[in-house]
Parts: C-alpha cells; sequence; structure tokens
C-alpha cells in the first residue's frame, strides 16, 4: 500500500511537471528570443570580418604596410608559415576581446542590479559607436579605439543574452531557443564572410565591411526598447507584480503559481547575496563554476577561433588565392549556420552529452587530417599544397566546421547559462564570458605566431586539447536537458563526483 502511494505521489509529481512545462509557447517569447539573440548576430558579424578585411590588400597597405608590401615575410621569420606574423595584425583582432573580458564584470552589475534588458542595450550602443570609428578610420590608432568599443559591446551584450534567453524560454524548449544565441552568432560570420567576398574588390571596400555592421547594431539598441525584462530578474530585484504579470504574459496563461513561488523562493535568497562573486566560490557552488569554465576553455582549446578569424589568410597560406580564400569562408560561414539550426531541432530531444561525445571525436579527426596534409605538402619554402591537397584541408575544416557547430560552439553556452544557481547566475555568467573571451584573447593574439613557430604542429596540440575535452564531457559534465533552472541544484546531488560538493 505505501508502495502504491508512492507511486502515486510520484506520479503525480512527474504530471505535475510536464504540465509545467508545456505552457504555451507564446508569440512575445518568439519576439523577445529573436530581438535578443540579434546581439549575437553582431557578435558574429565581428568574428568573421576581422578575417576577411584583414586578407584585403587595400586594408593592409593602409595599416600594415610591412605585410603589403612583402606578403612571403612577417614581422618575424619568413616561408609559408610565417608570412602574416605580425603582432600589431594580431593585436586588431585580439584587442576586441581583451576588453571584452574587462567589460564583463561591469556588465555583471548591470545585468544583476539593472536588469538583462539594460544592459542589452548597452551592448547595442557599445556596436554603434565602434563600428562608426572602425568604418571611418583614418589611423591604427583609430581602428583600434573602435575595435575597443566593440570589445565592450561583446563584453556587456555576451553577458546579458543567454540569460535571458534562458529565462524568457519554457523550461522544454530552452535548448533550441538559447541556441537561437548562437545560431545568430554563426549567422553574422556567414553575413560578414559574404559582404567581406563582395567588398574585397574595391579599394574602400573595407571601410563598407566595417560600416554594415551597424544594422544589426541598430536592431540590437532599438530592440531593446520593446523587450520585457525578464521575470526572474524583476523578482530578484523585488519587483513581484510586474515579474508575474511578464511571467504571465510569457507563458501564455495566468496559472503560473508554481513556477512563479519557485522564482519567489530563490529571487529571496538571490537578494540576500550582497557579494555574489565571494559566495560563487563556496564549496556548494564549485560543480558549475568549474564546468562552466572548463566548457569555455575547451570551445577555445580546441582550435575553433584560430579558423574562424584568420581561415581566409589560412587558406592563402596554404596555396587558394585570395578571391578562392574568401569563397572557401563563405562556404565555411554556411555549414556553420546550417549545422547550428540542426543542433536546435536535435539539443532538447537527444540532450547534451550525446551532442558533445560525438563531436570531440568528429572534431579531432579533422584537426589530425588538416596536420597531416599540412606537414606532407607545406613546407617553409615557396613551395604550396596542390590543388588536390589544398581541397582536402578545406574539406578537413569543413568537417570541424560541422562539428563545432552542432555541438561545443551553441552547447558551451548553452550548458553554462543553465547550470548556475539564480544567486549567483549573474556572477557565473560573468565568468562564463569572460573565460571564453580570455581564451578568445589569447587564440587571437598568438595563434598567426604559434603557427610560425610550430607549423603543421600546432593542430596536433589543438587534436590533444579535443581529447582532453571529451573525457570531461563524458566524465563531469551531466546531462541539463528538460530540467528546470530553479531545479537545477539537484542535479549535482546525483553526480557521482560533484555530490561530494554539495
Amino acid at each position: 500500500m505505501a508502495d502504491d502511494q508512492g507511486r502515486t505521489l510520484e506520479g503525480c509529481e512527474e504530471e505535475q511537471l510536464i504540465k509545467r512545462e508545456k505552457k504555451k509557447f507564446t508569440s512575445s517569447v518568439l519576439i523577445a528570443c529573436v530581438i535578443a539573440a540579434s546581439s549575437g548576430l553582431m557578435f558574429g558579424y565581428v568574428i568573421g570580418i576581422s578575417g576577411g578585411v584583414s586578407a584585403m590588400k587595400d586594408f593592409l597597405a593602409k595599416f600594415f604596410p610591412s605585410i603589403s608590401r612583402d606578403p612571403s615575410k612577417g614581422s618575424s621569420g619568413s616561408g609559408n608559415y610565417c608570412r602574416y606574423n605580425d603582432q600589431l595584425l594580431q593585436l586588431f583582432t585580439s584587442s576586441t576581446y581583451i576588453v571584452g573580458l574587462i567589460s564583463t564584470f561591469g556588465a555583471s552589475y548591470t545585468t544583476r542590479d539593472l536588469g538583462r534588458k539594460p544592459t542589452m542595450l548597452i551592448a547595442g550602443i557599445f556596436y554603434l559607436v565602434g563600428t562608426v570609428l572602425n568604418a571611418g578610420a583614418q589611423s591604427l590608432p583609430m581602428l583600434i579605439i573602435g575595435r575597443v568599443f566593440l570589445g565592450c559591446g561583446i563584453g556587456f551584450g555576451n553577458q546579458a543574452t543567454p540569460l535571458y534567453l534562458s529565462e524568457v524560454a519554457p523550461p522544454h524548449l530552452r535548448g533550441g531557443l538559447n541556441i537561437l544565441f548562437q545560431l545568430n552568432i554563426t549567422t553574422g560570420i556567414l553575413i560578414a564572410n559574404l559582404v567581406n567576398y563582395f567588398t574585397a574588390a574595391y579599394p574602400w571596400g573595407w571601410r563598407l565591411s566595417f560600416a554594415l555592421g551597424g544594422i544589426p547594431s541598430l536592431l540590437l539598441t532599438l530592440g531593446s526598447f520593446v523587450l520585457s525584462e525578464t521575470p526572474n530578474s524583476l523578482i530578484e530585484r523585488g519587483y513581484l507584480t510586474q515579474g508575474k504579470q511578464v511571467l504571465e504574459k510569457i507563458r501564455g496563461t495566468d496559472q503560473v503559481e508554481e513556477e512563479f513561488n519557485d522564482l519567489v523562493e530563490v529571487g529571496v535568497a538571490s537578494s540576500l547575496i550582497k557579494n555574489p562573486f565571494r559566495d560563487i566560490i563556496r564549496r556548494k557552488n564549485l560543480p558549475p563554476l568549474i564546468c562552466a569554465i572548463c566548457l569555455q576553455f575547451f570551445q577555445q582549446a580546441g582550435g575553433i577561433n584560430a579558423i574562424m578569424f584568420y581561415s581566409p589568410v589560412l587558406f592563402e597560406t596554404v596555396g587558394f588565392g585570395s578571391n578562392a580564400s574568401l569563397v572557401s569562408t563563405v562556404v565555411i560561414g554556411g555549414i556553420n549556420a546550417v549545422c547550428t539550426i540542426i543542433s536546435m531541432v536535435v539539443v532538447d530531444r537527444f540532450g547534451r552529452k550525446i551532442l558533445l561525445l560525438e563531436a570531440g571525436v568528429q572534431l579531432f579527426i579533422a584537426q589530425v587530417g588538416i596536420a597531416i596534409l599540412l606537414g606532407l605538402g607545406l613546407k617553409d619554402s615557396v613551395n604550396l599544397l596542390t590543388p588536390m591537397q589544398a581541397m582536402a584541408v578545406v574539406l578537413m575544416v569543413c568537417l570541424f566546421i560541422s562539428g563545432f557547430a552542432w555541438s561545443w560552439g551553441p552547447l558551451a553556452w548553452l550548458v553554462a547559462s543553465e547550470v548556475f544557481p539564480l544567486e549567483v547566475r549573474s556572477a557565473g555568467q560573468s565568468i562564463t564570458v569572460s573565460t571564453n573571451l580570455l581564451f578568445t584573447f589569447a587564440m587571437a593574439q598568438s595563434f598567426l605566431s604559434m603557427l610560425c613557430v610550430l607549423k603543421y604542429g600546432i593542430f596536433i596540440l589543438f587534436a590533444a586539447f579535443l581529447v582532453a575535452m571529451t573525457l570531461f564531457a563524458a566524465l563531469l559534465l551531466p546531462e541539463t536537458k528538460g530540467i528546470p533552472i530553479e531545479e537545477m541544484s539537484g542535479l549535482w546531488k546525483r553526480h557521482w563526483l560533484w555530490r561530494r560538493f554539495v
């Protein structure tokens, strides 16, 4: 009898959870997610535009004349692997991300104290200013200052947007809707690649490439005015009535008492935390913190941004002409966007871990393949790969991009936005974003130099990190599929290792 009652109670709880999760997907949620995810569109555009303009002769002649005069020699070293090894050229790309890292900590406080919506508005303004400065740049310092403003936009946008998306989305659709952010990143990269392809033929083409970034910047800025704040943020800051009204609006029903009460409970706990950065290093919060940091580290350590930032440069290194390099980059951008859509479709059906594990194997094969092809065919002298070898490199890069796009690209952001308890979510997201930007900066500033020193061995190094990445996902990362954010703490209590901390 007791067993029957236990099963009955358990069944009722499951039924209530399913009922709660299956709230209607409302148009207000869709509109909010599309506008918020435009932050990702601009982030992707910033990523994609730098590599293309770095290969434009007129851009190099104006800002990096030493490379323009003798493309076979970098600032240190010569030959195929060293032709673009210039610290200032790398600083042009990397400065954005070190500034983004620093600005993330300021964004943490605006996200917590002002809300997710104002933080996205600030991001849009930074993006607009940076776009204007880059498009009108007359000197290298002006160009770098523009990149600094873009970095501030990245810091504020990447802090607020994943939180916003995960908080307005119904639990059973949270994975797919949150990946809208990554989809827009990949779409932004693709658009930037297309823009670079069509503007490369004109002396002023690089200015137009920068200027068109004003479109997604303006969309984010104006769109932020019409967004509703998330119920989580409103409740956390004490606006209970408004929070409940927004919750009813985005869920499409007034039957939100259970979810509202859960949010109030965690909101009260959150309001008692005066210093979330101090609280996040408490023992009970170490599991999500460690996992979030590792997700961002491995996302970058596998070599994705070496390819995204410098693919036109990389393809010219192996023997493609300037036009063919840009075409190959457009193809890669298209594959990136399509495979991110695949991730949106399958992530809430199959879960996070299976995608991460499958991709670990795929990415490893691709990086080892690139290393073998370059090692056999590309020497330090003037010889280049044969057309067949060069095409094989492109195919390996496409294999890498496709695997990354349906796994570690979107899921590193998604899982990191899910695992933190509400009382330290803002601080957790800040650390997540800053970790990502720290390693993005390191990759952007060092890849061309490492390529010059390690040659094809740099891709073997990436492959070694991919082995460690896959083991991390298999052994230490819990599955977060379908678990409401306010109930995420129970996940760690069931894990073979992390339960010792909580």
